[in-house]
């Protein structure tokens, strides 16, 4: 390391200090020793004079080493969900050095889809933060695809598209991922020029930021997704049309045509000329889509095309490839030191026998969609990555990934799984969770004490891997039988729904002494809403049990209190900033610069959350990302509700003449657009619903301890009284008798 770039990573460190603590900046002093060797990161945190010696080889090593020190020598507590920060006076010097290196010298950030399901209204106050957000927590190798759109919109001027070509091939704003996955086009568009060139100058400032602190960014690479109208501009090229699951038309060009050679080329320069390279180039050839020959011979060919045209115009040119939807064939012609293999999920790496002997991250994707759920397998993600690197059949190990399709949710899982990089053995779960309680609300009262031992036996021990959505009939499309609200999702609980209402009690007796802490709020409101999804389960099996019992009244009562809890839930979510529909919105309509590109803005914005795309009989994605969200539960949700039900208690007594949902066709479990005349009524209404512009409060309203308190005390003796608890995945075994049989699942659905 030269002493200019010494410098400037001590400056970067210490900027990111004062960003972070502009009162106790002058306390700290940053040491980033001279050196060119490639060894392991590590970080020291040594007492001297008063002050906290900060060294670390890079300035994410620094940041991780005041992350450190804040957590275990001051209690304090760094969030997307508020900060505790709470210091004394005086800092803490009375301790002995601390010395900590890992031996996941990668450790990778973000997965397309949270650029769409998280990111996508950003600015670049929030985009500083969360760079400073990866640092303290050892990110090194971040994705970096805002901006993008000018990339692809440089290379297809030189390919001979005219700008209005080029416009309406990009997506709208809130749908990137999918196009840079190769999935769609044109979809919510035409892109404005002011987006693209506003969003150019973001992402610039966002990849300088992330190298002037050292990181390693991850770039678009091509692969063959082109315009499916490059075909009027090259019709000799062999372009082929292909779908993504059946909806959205794309194109791709065979990597052994001559003409993907020179887009590659194109592509890759322009990229550079405008965020310059770390060499590290993302490409999945055929996500989620088929080669238009198979053979091995066939993929290894194109395989070797897709890595030349890269390497043509960068030598050290590293292929980031996914291992979502793998092919062998496509590898075999790419050298192994020129891959890194990205296991979004860390577990199919026995599959396909460590990615044959390829550099691999062993990932974690805790979440689908931005779905709201309280959980997770803790002890996984504290063992899973360390456990991994230590079996001689997983030596080829590199790093660890943090993947999820979005963010902001379930704090303690994601500090887990980046922590864990900096520890030497498998840490004890509750120890560790104790440790992190403290240090989020800066003293652990007994009975927060008591909520995360229960969180720790319920919620946050999960028994499976596999990612779990937890999903509530809350934000279902209404029916009688509502086994998942998503394509992928799914009701399933594998612990007693009452257990969890312990925690939100203990939470509440530690409110006199945590109840002003944003941290302890979020954390009650979060667990309040758990309960009462899980509540929302067992009142919709009420609907259900009324309607076939054909007991009007009862099916009038239970309606009632079903809508009661979702006005309830939405008042409870309304006190968060979180937890608010119109604070997205809000977001999205900041980026317009007149009323109808606000409004285009905001109708991208309601429609991912809700039927996701087009409204056609065969729509698999709606509701792929609902959220229990204050203004989308009563605006969206609960109308949705209040239609079926009235609509059930309009049924006549003749069963011939009866709604019933035997032989409904469904969308993996839920009733298609088309399914019966209702839900045609219904799809038209939701699809509405995205056209609308009705406000919703951005900024958020009530006391969440207090409204807490009062649902607690309203709805846990209606808890108490249901929780004969017919389970949900019991009860299921009663709905499989009412499915017909559901065509057979794509593989993978990373929407």
């Amino acid at each position: 390391m030269d002493m200019i770039k010494n410098e400037n990573y001590t400056s970067a460190a210490e900027a990111l200090i004062k960003r972070l603590l502009p009162n106790k900046a002058e306390y700290f002093e940053v040491l980033i020793p001279n050196s060119d060797e490639e060894g392991e990161d590590f970080f020291e945190i040594i007492p001297k004079d008063g002050k906290v010696v900060l060294k670390g080889n890079n300035p994410v090593s620094v940041a991780s080493a005041l992350h450190w020190y804040l957590k275990y020598l001051c209690n304090c507590h760094i969030s997307w969900n508020s900060d505790q920060l709470e210091l004394p006076d005086l800092l803490p010097t009375n301790f002995d050095p601390i010395v900590r290196s890992t031996e996941f010298n990668i450790r990778s950030y973000l997965n397309y889809c949270t650029f769409s399901y998280s990111m996508p209204w950003w600015d670049w106050e929030r985009w500083e933060r969360e760079i400073d957000w990866m640092a303290l927590h050892g990110i090194n190798m971040p994705l970096a695809i805002t901006g993008l759109e000018a990339v692809w919109q440089n290379t297809l001027r030189r390919l001979g598209m005219d700008d209005n070509s080029i416009r309406n091939f990009l997506v709208g704003p809130a749908y990137f991922a999918w196009q840079w996955m190769d999935n769609l086009e044109g979809w919510m568009g035409p892109l404005s020029q002011d987006w693209i060139d506003r969003h150019l100058e973001l992402g610039q400032k966002i990849i300088g930021r992330e190298r002037e602190l050292g990181m390693k960014t991850i770039l678009k690479g091509f692969s063959g997704y082109v315009p499916t109208a490059l075909t009027k501009f090259y019709p000799e090229a062999k372009i082929y049309k292909t779908d993504w699951i059946s909806t959205f038309e794309t194109a791709q060009i065979d990597p052994l045509d001559p003409l993907f050679v020179q887009i590659a080329e194109i592509f890759v320069e322009e990229q550079y000329k405008l965020f310059g390279t770390d060499h590290y180039y993302s490409v999945d050839p055929f996500h989620e889509s088929q080669p238009p020959i198979k053979t091995a011979d066939y993929l290894e060919h194109a395989g070797n095309a897709i890595f030349s045209a890269i390497n043509n115009i960068d030598p050290d040119a590293v292929l980031v490839i996914q291992t979502w939807s793998l092919r062998q064939g496509l590898l075999r012609a790419v050298p192994k030191n020129r891959t890194l293999m990205m296991a979004l999920t860390g577990t199919n790496w026995k599959k396909h026998e460590s990615y044959w002997g390829r550099p691999w991250v062993v990932g974690m994707m805790h979440n689908f969609g931005g779905r709201s759920y309280l959980g997770g397998n803790l002890a996984h993600f504290l063992s899973h990555a360390l456990r991994l690197k230590r079996l001689p059949a997983a030596q080829n190990v590199q790093g660890l990934g943090i993947f999820p399709e979005a963010i902001e949710h379930n704090p303690i899982i994601y500090q887990a799984a980046t922590e864990i990089a900096w520890h030497q053995e498998v840490q004890d779960v509750s120890s560790w969770t104790k440790q992190y309680a403290t240090a989020r609300y800066g003293s652990l009262p007994t009975a927060a004490a008591r909520a995360w031992e229960i969180m720790l036996s319920t919620v946050y021990q999960q028994k499976k891997v596999k990612i779990i959505s937890m999903e509530s009939p809350i934000c279902a499309r209404p029916a009688l039988y509502t086994p998942s609200v998503s394509m992928n999702g799914d009701m399933v609980r594998d612990y007693k729904l009452i257990d969890l209402w312990s925690a939100w009690d203990e939470m509440l007796k530690a409110a006199d002494e945590l109840g002003a802490k944003h941290t302890f709020q979020y954390d009650v409101v979060d667990i309040a809403r758990q309960c009462l999804a899980d509540l929302s389960l067992l009142l919709h099996q009420e609907i259900s049990i009324a309607y076939k019992s054909k007991d009007r009244d009862a099916l009038q009562k239970a309606g009632e209190q079903f809508i009661d809890l979702m006005e309830d839930l939405d008042d409870l979510l309304a006190t968060r900033e979180e937890f608010l529909l119109g604070k997205w919105l809000t977001d999205a309509r900041k980026w317009g610069n007149h009323e109808e590109e606000e409004n285009r803005y905001e109708q991208a914005a309601r429609t991912l959350i809700t039927v996701w795309g087009p409204v056609t009989p065969n729509a698999l994605f709606f509701d792929y990302s609902n959220r229990q969200w204050s203004g989308l539960i009563k605006g969206f949700y609960l109308p949705r509700w209040k239609m079926f039900i009235d609509y059930l208690l309009e049924q006549p007594e003749n069963p011939n003449k009866r709604y019933h949902e035997r032989k409904l066709r469904k969308s993996y479990g839920r009733p298609a657009n088309n399914a019966h005349p209702f839900f045609d009524a219904l799809s038209s209404w939701e699809k509405s619903w995205t056209e609308e512009h009705a406000t919703y409060a951005s900024i958020p309203v009530g006391d969440s301890i207090e409204i807490a308190k009062r649902l607690y005390t309203k709805w846990w003796p209606i808890m108490r009284g249901e929780s004969k608890q017919v389970v949900p995945l019991a009860l299921q075994a009663e709905y499989l008798g009412e499915l017909l049989p559901q065509p057979e699942e794509p593989k993978n659905f990373g929407l």
